[in-house]
């Protein structure tokens, strides 16, 4: 590969402001990831295929698993940006002590609620989509009848209205669908009426946000609220109600299933892992369609026979690999995607780059050449303990500010930053033949 390709990147400076600061920071950024992709070619194309086949109806269910660090918050904004560029409706939710799948006091039900808040589309990518959704639906089905009728007046108003009933009683069928067409409906009038308040109710509905029944009931006339028990049978309606607005379907990304590993009560974490084994189950028995789900976590959470996943037996007999997914072979259609470390070679790109992004964004020739790229990248990889700790975000994190400070500090060099006796220090006592070794990984 060519160690002058990432300085042929061209990144509107918003991007590259918000890729610079968000890596330094430790957190993956939400646009832009496109620029920096590395590697994962294999694990892309997979769920990509996944998306395809929800597109046409089906469902999909998979683990992203790997180390802290290894990029799979990394990989799920990338499908999620993916996702929305083919059309898809995406919400995505970190799990934490508060959200959950399941809980005695409303967890699974901020989950929803988070993942309302954060649905998006391609017009939308920063979340917030909903009202956005509704608008654009009514409009399309306004300019459907006023392509297909000559009709004017009341006679159009009542032609559109007929139709958004139909879709309404589309969904009538599924659980809970009769109250979620009401909610259809009671948007559809507060739209004919331009009538906010109605309109903000309705959106707090659909949000999870109403406390009682009996609230929702006076404010809309639907005697039913989102709760912990049916906030996934409400995304289920929502991918269908997105299909019938024009969308794809509809993408889950679920990030920090670790939070559901470390809860202390086992009967709590047993009835969140029986919430997962519901929707794995409807995924693959066909009662789900046009939805997508990517729960992402490290092996230990997955694995860990007390604690883990593993440790609902319903649930490792159905995920656990067959006896020849081994010695580098990987079934990339399993339920389980286990992601590698990016390699020293697939790093040295990153690198170039974030260093191509960094010049451009501060308005400068790129400082480093292939040396001291090497350079950085040989001291990361010979720090102690970095064979088995060393992580991208780490050496994302650092090569950042390594740029930052020479950027600040035209006068000094790589080695001046790093210490002249870094790289002493680095290769731990390795002769000079086994130096010259450790460079030649890094000739891409």
């Amino acid at each position: 590969m060519d160690s002058r390709e990432g300085q042929g990147i061209q990144v509107p400076t918003r991007i590259a402001n918000i890729l610079v600061n968000a890596l330094k920071g430790g957190v993956v950024p939400r646009v832009g990831l496109e620029y920096i992709t590395v590697g994962r070619a294999q694990e892309i194309a997979a769920i990509l295929n996944d998306i395809d086949m929800i597109s046409e109806g089906a469902a999909s269910f998979r683990f992203i698993v790997g180390r802290y660090g290894s990029g799979k918050s990394f990989l799920l904004q990338t499908i999620r940006n993916y996702a929305t560029a083919k059309g898809f409706a995406v919400v995505d939710a970190d799990l934490s002590p508060e959200r959950r799948f399941a809980g005695t006091k409303g967890q699974g039900l901020a989950t929803y609620k988070e993942l309302i808040t954060n649905l998006s589309t391609k017009s939308k990518l920063d979340g917030g989509a909903l009202p956005l959704i509704l608008e654009k639906w009514i409009s399309g089905v306004q300019a459907s009848v006023k392509t297909q009728t000559d009709l004017a007046g009341t006679d159009f108003d009542r032609e559109v209205e007929r139709q958004i009933y139909a879709v309404a009683s589309s969904l009538e069928g599924m659980v809970n669908g009769f109250e979620f067409a009401r909610a259809i409906v009671c948007y559809w009038q507060a739209y004919q009426q331009d009538d906010a308040a109605l309109k903000s109710n309705v959106l707090r509905w659909f949000r999870g946000e109403y406390a009682s029944r009996r609230e929702a009931k006076a404010d809309l006339g639907i005697n039913f609220i989102v709760n912990d028990e049916t906030w996934y049978e409400f995304l289920k309606i929502f991918a269908a109600f997105l299909v019938s607005a024009g969308y794809k379907g509809l993408l889950v990304l679920i990030d920090e299933l670790v939070n559901i590993y470390k809860i202390p009560n086992s009967i709590t974490r047993q009835n969140n892992y029986e919430k997962i084994l519901t929707i794995y189950n409807d995924v693959l028995q066909g009662k789900a369609r046009h939805i997508g789900f990517l729960l992402s976590g490290t092996p230990q959470c997955l694995e860990d026979k007390y604690r883990g996943v593993f440790s609902y037996e319903a649930l490792r007999s159905r995920l656990a690999e067959g006896h020849f997914a081994a010695d580098g072979l990987r079934d990339l259609t399993a339920p389980i995607i286990r992601l590698e470390m990016l390699s020293q070679e697939e790093m040295y790109v990153l690198v170039e780059k974030l260093m191509a992004i960094h010049a451009q964004l501060y308005g400068y020739e790129p400082m480093l050449g292939h040396d001291d790229l090497v350079y950085f990248l040989t001291v990361e990889y010979n720090r102690v303990g970095a064979e088995t700790h060393i992580t991208p975000r780490e050496i994302i994190r650092d090569f950042i500010e390594l740029v930052n400070i020479l950027h600040q500090n035209t006068h000094m060099s790589v080695a001046d930053v790093l210490g002249s006796n870094s790289f002493e220090m680095a290769k731990g006592g390795l002769s000079d033949e086994d130096i010259h070794s450790e460079f030649q990984e890094f000739e891409v």
